[in-house]
């Protein structure tokens, strides 16, 4: 099965299937049972169900007519005018079939639509919503234009719990009889960071291996470094074990793969779970945000970090 295939396999298909919105699944629940669907702004970070919940909210309220009254589009593919006076207005001014009430259109990644296209959108909201609502959904809600916004109900989605994402990985894998490790369930969690989407891809691609999925198999496949290491690097590098230490880095780097933005991220993670005293803590701070700042702009990775390791200790 190609990758990304279980995202769409997995997708819950009802509302309350959804995981881990309680609140905004129960307010378009009652959207479902009035059959008064206003137009909606869903945002919040990636993998964490916008899109899921609208189409779930939309199977629910359409039932078998679903396919004929429903339209997702996604605006970073096309992203200028056109596409709103084109293919969404043509959409929503057409009347809902079999008795629906309305159609739902559903745009995708709404903060890539130029100013324009929005000003356009905003008319076509205005024009139509007797025959179509649109529901916008965007990773930051700042980029949408205030009278959109003040068109819509505003739903934020937050970060899933890990004992959302934990369930359902559990569920898949027990639907596709896949062997795993607890640890190896952990380094997911660890690594999606909350992001549904995230895991479930890991997962696939560490099943994609022969044999029983474990920590080690996980954390290469994703190209990040254990926190087990990072921390021991960390340790060293604090005890003044400098030249230990950027063996450590330089182990993660060359041999394992890690980017080294990636791996600033990562100890600057670990950094802020660790116990050391706070001052000294924010100085540390400082500096990976210098050593951050000039990786991005292309300067050598193996440099900055070995900079930011030799200066730890006298902070």
């Amino acid at each position: 099965m190609d990758i990304d295939l279980w995202t769409e396999k997995y997708r819950a298909r009802t509302l309350k299937e959804v995981l881990g919105q309680a609140a905004s699944i129960e307010s378009l629940s009652k959207f479902v049972e009035n059959k008064t669907v206003p137009h909606c702004l869903f945002a919040g970070p990636p993998g964490t169900g916008k899109t899921t919940a609208a189409m779930a909210m939309a199977r629910d309220l359409f039932q078998d007519s679903f396919e004929r009254n429903f339209m997702e589009l996604n605006a970073s593919d096309e992203r200028g005018i056109d596409v709103v006076r084109n293919q969404i207005k043509r959409f929503a001014r057409t009347q809902p079939s079999e008795n629906a009430p309305f159609k739902i259109l559903v745009l995708d990644e709404a903060d890539h639509l130029t100013s324009d296209a929005q000003h356009a959108l905003r008319r076509t909201m205005e024009t139509y919503a007797s025959s179509c609502r649109v529901i916008l959904i965007c990773n930051y809600s700042s980029r949408i234009i205030p009278p959109i916004q003040s068109r819509c109900a505003i739903f934020k989605f937050t970060r899933l719990s890990d004992e959302a994402i934990m369930g359902r990985l559990e569920h898949i894998c027990r639907s596709e009889e896949i062997e795993i490790e607890k640890e190896a369930l952990s380094a997911i969690l660890y690594l999606s960071g909350g992001d549904m989407r995230a895991s479930i891809n890991l997962l696939q691609a560490a099943s994609s291996s022969a044999g029983k999925i474990t920590e080690e198999m996980v954390y290469s496949i994703s190209g990040k470094a254990n926190p087990r290491l990072i921390k021991g690097m960390l340790k060293l590098a604090l005890e003044g074990e400098y030249m230990d230490s950027i063996a450590e880095m330089k182990n993660l780097l060359y041999k394992q793969g890690v980017a080294p933005i990636d791996l600033v991220r990562q100890i600057h993670r670990e950094l802020m779970k660790s116990d050391i005293p706070l001052q000294q803590r924010i100085l540390i701070l400082e500096k990976m945000a210098d050593a951050e700042f000039r990786i991005s702009e292309g300067a050598n990775g193996e440099i900055q970090l070995t900079s930011l390791i030799v200066n730890m200790h006298g902070l």
